[in-house]
């Protein structure tokens, strides 16, 4: 099982999306994916129709367990939700994962949670995908500590380049802790061709940061009709803009030739 991170510690910039938009299009590849929520604001979680506020078991859960034993196949496959659409399965968040900083202050080996419990199901899936809180914390530590790639979506205007500052600064303290380096690729997000601070913004991030990647996701009010009705957006409408662009972020992410137009069931 692959395990990619979607982090940014900004909101608004489209972690959520990219995630769902993924997850979709390895589906539609014939790819199991686990995605995991692990915002307390559980937005992925509802996209799929579980609601954070009431959900029984979920990722929160899977903290109470303080010792790798109790963290069994059973236990996290009970936290695990299948979805209406084939080869997509959530882990869904609960609001009470916004107190776990405060639980767990002090705690040993509390960072490697979420590390272990996706070890346990690694061959039930083919991918897992982390949409991760837009803050420094434990959840965001685990994640990191999970991840063997991170996508960092970054929001096309000049407020969104300072928060992919502080974002870098965190993957330099996790990668000094991990001791191993962390492949991560920026990701151009709510890109509008049409605004010269849109366009400038794309400029300068690629003239800094070389892990940027070589296209862009763009404004696709596409996004917002998909979300209304909890499908991702390139199984209910593979024809468009932003499905187009992601479908050419996969192909890059899998080290294939990015290609401008939606493909259906390649090889996973």
């Amino acid at each position: 099982m692959k395990v990619w991170a979607v982090a940014n510690q900004k909101g608004g910039v489209g972690k959520t999306t990219t995630a769902i938009s993924l997850a979709g299009l390895l589906a539609a590849r014939g790819c199991s994916t686990l995605l995991v929520d692990m915002d307390p604001h559980g937005s992925l979680s509802s996209y799929f129709g579980h609601d954070p506020d009431a959900v029984e078991t979920s990722l929160y859960t899977l903290f109470q367990y303080k010792d790798a034993a109790g963290l069994s196949k059973q236990r996290i496959a009970q936290a695990i939700r299948p979805t209406r659409f084939n080869h997509i399965s959530v882990l869904p968040a609960s609001t009470a994962l916004a107190t776990l900083d405060r639980q767990l202050s002090g705690q040993d080996g509390m960072g490697l949670i979420v590390a272990r419990a996706l070890a346990e199901v690694q061959n039930e899936f083919d991918y897992a995908l982390l949409d991760c809180p837009p803050m420094l914390g434990v959840l965001m530590v685990n994640a990191l500590a999970a991840c063997e790639h991170l996508l960092i979506p970054v929001q096309t205007e000049f407020l969104a380049l300072k928060g992919l500052e502080r974002m870098l600064h965190t993957l330099a303290m996790i990668t000094r802790a991990r001791k191993l380096p962390l492949v991560y690729t920026i990701v151009p997000t709510l890109f509008d061709r049409r605004t010269r601070a849109g366009v400038e913004s794309l400029s300068l991030l690629r003239q800094k940061y070389r892990e940027t990647w070589i296209s862009e996701i763009p404004v696709d009010t596409q996004f917002r009709e998909a979300s209304r009705t909890g499908a991702p957006l390139p199984l209910s409408n593979p024809q468009t803009r932003g499905s187009i662009a992601y479908a050419a972020l996969l192909d890059t992410l899998l080290g294939e030739t990015a290609v401008t137009q939606y493909r259906a069931n390649p090889t996973c």
